[in-house]
């Protein structure tokens, strides 16, 4: 800035010029006029109004000025900068106005939407039906037992009474586990029932056992309406003195009351199961027609074919052999055994008509169950 000079006229001072501040005014009012956003806005007045500015320029060549001369060049010079500033506050409302104008369109909430628009989430009905049956023999004085999926054929055979040579080992068709060097003969399979755990637990505990087990199973069945080569399966043992085909009879007919209504009885059909013995088919007295339609070709039922009675699962008293390989005396206890299906418990239960539905993971198989806990 150039010192105090009382020896010149300051119209010659280029800055101070009436028409250069009547310049530097008309092009900051223009780009103030002609800024289409706030961002714009905010660079014209950095430009016009910012240390840089020639209105700024000016203002401090009014320091150079001569007493007499500081009085009309300031007068000039602030009224050209309170006209820009008056300006851009002018702008910078109209723009602001503009942009919540424009807010309120773009993100504009239709409140008379629904609100729940985020889905309600449901439990697999498996999960739900599973959790279901502990709780009614945990209520019965059972305890919950599980065991690993993966099985060391003793467990899965052996132990139950299923040798190698035993033509029941072919009954059920076996997922092998390879052996680490590539070979089949690893001794390990997936588990093709439940009963392992059973045999895990009497190993574990010593008798009274009343045990319920729960879990997947694996065989190689193909994928079809009434077929998974993974499914549900839960079985329950009790080994104790003195129990009997009677006591397994009423622990059932409880259990199919508990899972269908009051009034359904259970049938015990001689069957054959190498660990068990002796050993039943259990059918239970048809939920839908009560019986009523045997016999009566005008009113057939769909779920029984009318025959009365629906195939459930198997059961039967435990071998004596399988006690024995536990290490418990079959002189001194006794027990009884039985496994249903979780998939085929909950066909009945619920009108299931196909068993994919239950495996493929579409929601709206699943949502109608809702969130039962």
């Amino acid at each position: 800035m150039s010192a105090p000079n009382k020896s010149y006229d300051p119209v010659e001072v280029e800055a101070l010029k009436p028409e250069e501040v009547e310049r530097a005014r008309d092009a900051a009012l223009a780009a103030v006029a002609a800024a289409a956003d706030l961002a714009a806005l905010q660079e014209a007045k950095i430009a016009h109004t910012g240390d840089r500015s020639p209105l700024a320029l000016a203002n401090r060549e009014i320091g150079a000025l001569p007493p007499q001369a500081k009085a009309e060049a300031g007068k000039r010079v602030g009224q050209a900068r309170g006209a820009v500033k008056q300006a851009l506050e002018r702008r910078l409302v109209e723009l602001e106005a503009e942009r919540d104008a424009r807010v309120l369109v773009e993100e504009a909430v239709d409140v008379t939407l629904p609100w729940d628009r985020a889905p309600r989430g449901a439990r697999h009905p498996l999960t739900t039906l599973s959790e279901r049956i502990e709780d009614l023999f945990v209520a019965m004085g059972y305890e919950v037992a599980e065991g690993p999926q993966v099985e060391a054929e003793w467990y899965n055979f052996d132990a139950l009474n299923i040798l190698p040579d035993h033509p029941a080992r072919t009954m059920q068709d076996t997922f092998f586990v390879r052996a680490e060097d590539g070979s089949a003969d690893s001794g390990v399979v997936l588990r093709t029932h439940t009963s392992p755990v059973q045999i895990r637990t009497m190993l574990t505990r010593t008798p009274p056992i009343y045990v319920i087990c729960p879990g997947r199973v694996y065989r190689t069945d193909e994928l079809d309406a009434t077929h998974t080569p993974v499914f549900g399966q839960i079985e329950g043992l009790a080994v104790d003195k003195g129990l009997t085909m009677g006591d397994l009879k009423g622990t059932l007919d409880h259990f199919v009351q508990a899972m269908f209504g009051e009034g359904i009885v259970t049938r015990l059909r001689p069957s054959y199961f190498p660990f068990t013995e002796p050993s039943a088919e259990l059918d239970l007295k048809c939920f839908v027609c009560r019986g009523a339609s045997v016999g009566d070709p005008e009113h057939p039922c769909r779920t029984c074919r009318s025959e009365g009675w629906i195939e459930w699962g198997g059961c039967g008293m435990v071998n004596p052999r399988v006690l024995i390989a536990c290490g418990i005396d079959p002189e001194v206890y006794s027990g009884f055994a039985f496994g249903v299906g979780l998939e085929r418990a909950l066909m009945f239960r619920h009108n299931v008509e196909d068993m994919r539905d239950m495996v493929e993971g579409d929601v709206r198989f699943t949502l109608p169950f809702g969130m039962e806990i």
